[in-house]
């Protein structure tokens, strides 16, 4: 068993390890950490940038890349601490996000400001011990590529958006996206979807994303 491992499975020395790479209650990392320690685990592509103003609570327990000619714009909060955030290339995060991992983010997306991705979920089954106390869960996002989120969209665990999708201004995603098609709405219902027969994109009526299982 290999050192890592054996730390997480004792609930002492995991708590001590935790303690040493942030604050009590905090989800950030402590100074040391973001100087020395993640520099080496993580990944930031050529060209790429991280704004100043930007929350980078990335732990190296977890990973976090970021691809070639990929933005990540002020005020956004990235946070690896559940679990790994890829963001590929030519990504254009914007203003005031909340990237919570498990997410994986394609090529070539667009995310306009206010945006909120969270890949777990906070357990509320037990009645008799507080929600913030209870074990959460993970559940990945996974954004294909060339997709454009609108502002103010909220996309939940576990959720798939096709490639080449829009997701409408105000939308909460709860359910997988097929590729080539525009939702909007609470909760998104697919406005259009691309014909490849007729070579455009057509209206649908009173349509939800549909779960996609994969073979």
């Amino acid at each position: 068993m290999s050192l890592a491992q054996q730390i997480k499975n004792n609930p002492t020395l995991k708590r001590l390890a935790l303690l040493s790479l942030m604050p009590r209650n905090q989800a950030r990392p402590r100074l040391w950490v973001k100087l020395f320690l993640n520099p080496l685990k993580h990944k930031k592509g050529k060209g790429s940038l991280i704004r100043r103003n930007t929350r980078m609570d990335v732990l190296p327990f977890n990973g976090f890349s970021l691809g070639i000619n990929s933005t990540i714009e002020d005020y956004t909060v990235v946070n690896n601490g559940m679990g790994d955030v890829k963001i590929g290339d030519g990504v254009r995060v914007g203003l005031s996000n909340v990237i919570i991992g498990p997410v994986e983010i394609g090529n070539n997306i667009i995310i306009a400001q206010h945006v909120v991705m969270s890949g777990l979920n906070h357990g509320y089954e037990d009645i008799n011990v507080p929600i913030r106390l209870q074990p959460c869960t993970t559940s990945k996002i996974i954004i294909e590529d060339d997709c454009w989120i609108g502002a103010n969209a909220v996309i939940t665990a576990g959720v798939k958006i096709g490639k080449h999708s829009i997701v409408a201004a105000g939308s909460v995603i709860t359910k997988d996206v097929p590729p080539y098609s525009i939702v909007g709405g609470n909760p998104a219902k697919i406005l259009k979807q691309y014909n490849s027969h007729t070579q455009s994109w057509e209206k649908v009526i009173n349509k939800e994303p549909t779960k996609i299982i994969a073979a």
